[in-house]
């Protein structure tokens, strides 16, 4: 009785007084001395720029300018934005706040509810996932930045060895998807090529006829995949000091790049026209479920929710590290270079759609067909274009490059959370991120194959997408139900001495876990089976059920790790079942984090008996909370071992 009584004295005091309460806070937050358990950034500024670098990248630039254009234009910034309100911000705040809260990596930072310890396990497969065949576009990027440094750009010209009969040399008015007319053609369902598609397709691919007949390794590609992989390990095998250091050039040099392409570019003659169509509104679109699921798709996907990356980035933080502060520009960071890179790219598809004569529908493109085919005739086409080149595919090599150091730094602090020593030792931290982007090339081999791009389809379609989002849903729910948002809002408030009030409960406990299911439903009713189209053919080439069955294995495989964790955890408690599950369900954090907690709970108390206002108790129960966790802590402290 005499604790209920103090705790609800100590809440009473943060309704009562909220300014005093942050002011002291503060003050705590300023000379209480952080355990270096682990490294953390040395500036305040290196998370924000670690985020914005892991989470800004390739998507930004080919596949949200086309979303936009596709899904009624200046329409779908709705569907966006509030994308951006019902999911991006509050998972981007509680994966970074997890992390913060726990320092700890996605896995290891479960601990707040054990039982949830499989949403880290899932989250953390499809990272690895991920990694693997984000990198393959790192190795195309290369393959076309050497390319670049040359007079001519060899996929500007039909003359070369890896051309075909059905070349044609791209020029004005001539059209690409009208049937040959003047050519031999074999097959009569082939349509006219250009050289760009031809030295995608046939100089770097060497693209089979279907995922069945692998062919061999592309070892041009091999070698740049090679290079790729050894970028990543020498920039983050000594961790975060070092990456820290080159994400501030990786992360802000793309910017350079692109206002110089959005410069070039908007001179360009019909680089307005591709504006126009890029931003024009066609609010009918509001009404297809199809804009909402894009909407809300990419904001998963360009918000890196549900990959485990942010939570092992925010554990990197400081206890007390403003991250609502860099939430917000984090948020408006990322939704500005999506829009500068639709600029950018519309204005260049303007341009050839007015240089060819055609509409621009026939030459917007997403995906790789934008950054490997597309933009790359467009290069071609311009004064001085091997310079330009050379600017555009470094610009996608650094938004590649760093998002890949999140990636994999993301994937290895879930691994090393649990071997602590690892963290202060570089030799076997480097031994580390060695074997695993070791095996992550290994993987990525598959990819550089004559059919390599029919599994790269394989992984990107099947290995994140719907599946990020029900991982979203779990992490919602359960931090909003069974561990508490009220709970959790309270540990946000000792830690960025702000009072958040019933917002995050609002959003965690209903808006996001409503939206997200709507989301998944959305994608469910409007799935396709996956197909990929060649240059030249009519008919896309459909993949056969047994890919399609790997395909599934690779999106359920991280969802069957939840529940099989779960009954691990289960299994490994001692006790009946209900002690079990009451067990899993208490929080079990670093001694550390107890004691911040009890510092925070005796300044409230201390700043209540000073205070010449009266307080009344609250009688909802949320004072409890912080006394609740303190508790539960030091009854399961000694039983935390079995896990």
């Amino acid at each position: 009785m005499e604790a209920t009584k103090v705790a609800q004295e100590d809440q009473a005091n943060c309704d009562s007084d909220d300014k005093i309460e942050t002011e002291v806070c503060i003050w705590e937050s300023e000379n209480l001395e952080q355990p270096l358990l682990r490294d953390q950034w040395r500036r305040k500024l290196d998370f924000l720029i670690a985020c914005m670098g892991f989470s800004i990248g390739l998507g930004n630039v080919w596949r949200f300018p086309y979303l936009c254009y596709k899904n009624g234009g200046g329409a779908f910034l709705i569907p966006y934005f509030i994308s951006v309100f019902m999911a991006g911000i509050p998972l981007f705040l509680l994966e970074v706040t997890m992390g913060q809260f726990m320092s700890r990596g996605a896995i290891a930072a479960w601990d707040l509810c054990p039982i949830f310890r499989g949403l880290g396990c899932a989250s953390t497969l499809i990272n690895f996932m991920v990694n693997c065949y984000y990198t393959v576009i790192l190795s195309w990027g290369l393959h076309y930045l050497f390319a670049s440094f040359t007079w001519v750009l060899p996929w500007t010209k039909c003359d070369q060895w890896w051309n075909t009969a059905n070349c044609r040399t791209y020029q004005s008015g001539a059209n690409a998807s009208e049937p040959v007319a003047n050519v031999s053609v074999p097959n009569a369902n082939v349509l006219a090529s250009d050289p760009a598609t031809e030295y995608w397709e046939n100089r770097v691919l060497g693209l089979s006829p279907g995922i069945e007949d692998a062919g061999n390794i592309r070892w041009e590609l091999a070698l740049c995949l090679l290079l790729a992989w050894l970028i990543i390990f020498l920039c983050i095998c000594k961790g975060i000091k070092t990456s820290g250091k080159v994400m501030y050039v990786t992360a802000t040099s793309p910017y350079l790049f692109m206002i110089i392409l959005l410069i070039r570019t908007a001179l360009l003659d019909g680089a307005q026209e591709g504006i126009i169509y890029y931003l024009k509104p066609d609010w009918s679109r509001l009404a297809d479920m199809t804009v909402w699921s894009d909407a809300g798709t990419q904001i998963f996907f360009s918000y890196a929710l549900s990959l485990g990356a942010l939570t092992a980035l925010g554990s990197y933080n400081t206890f007390y590290h403003n991250s609502i502060r860099d939430c917000c520009l984090f948020a408006a960071a990322n939704t500005l270079t999506s829009f500068m890179a639709g600029f950018v790219i519309f204005a260049t598809l303007g341009y050839m759609a007015h240089t060819s004569k055609v509409p621009i529908s026939l030459v917007a493109e997403s995906g790789p067909g934008l950054a490997f085919v597309i933009y790359p005739k467009a290069l071609g086409t311009m004064p001085a274009s091997p310079i330009w080149s050379v600017c555009f595919f470094l610009m996608l090599l650094l938004l590649g490059v760093d998002s890949m150091f999140g990636g994999v730094e993301g994937f290895v602090a879930a691994l090393v959370d649990f071997f602590p020593r690892i963290h202060s030792n570089t030799r076997l931290r480097c031994t580390v991120v060695g074997v695993v982007c070791l095996v992550s090339y290994i993987v990525g081999l598959t990819m550089v194959t004559n059919g390599g791009m029919y599994v790269f389809q394989l992984f990107d379609y099947y290995s994140g997408s719907r599946i990020i989002v029900i991982v979203g849903f779990l992490e919602s729910v359960a931090i909003g139900y069974f561990y508490g948002a009220r709970r959790f809002t309270n540990h946000m408030r000792c830690m960025y001495g702000i009072a958040l009030g019933i917002i995050p409960t609002l959003f965690w406990c209903v808006l996001t876990p409503i939206f997200t299911v709507l989301l998944f439903v959305f994608s469910a009713i409007i799935y396709e089976e996956l197909t990929y189209r060649r240059a030249g053919q009519l008919i896309p080439y459909q993949f056969p059920s047994w890919s399609v069955k790997l395909g599934w294995f690779l999106a359920s495989s991280s969802l069957f790790l939840i529940p099989i964790t779960m009954i691990v955890q289960v299994l490994r408690t001692p006790g009946s079942l209900c002690q079990r599950l009451r067990f899993l369900l208490q929080p079990q954090l670093p001694e550390s984090v107890v004691q911040k907690l009890e510092d925070y709970k005796r300044t409230l108390r201390n700043n209540h008996k000073s205070s010449s206002r009266s307080s009344r108790p609250n009688s909802d129960g949320n004072s409890l909370q912080v006394t609740d966790v303190v508790d539960a802590l030091k009854t399961s402290a000694q039983t935390s071992s079995v896990l």
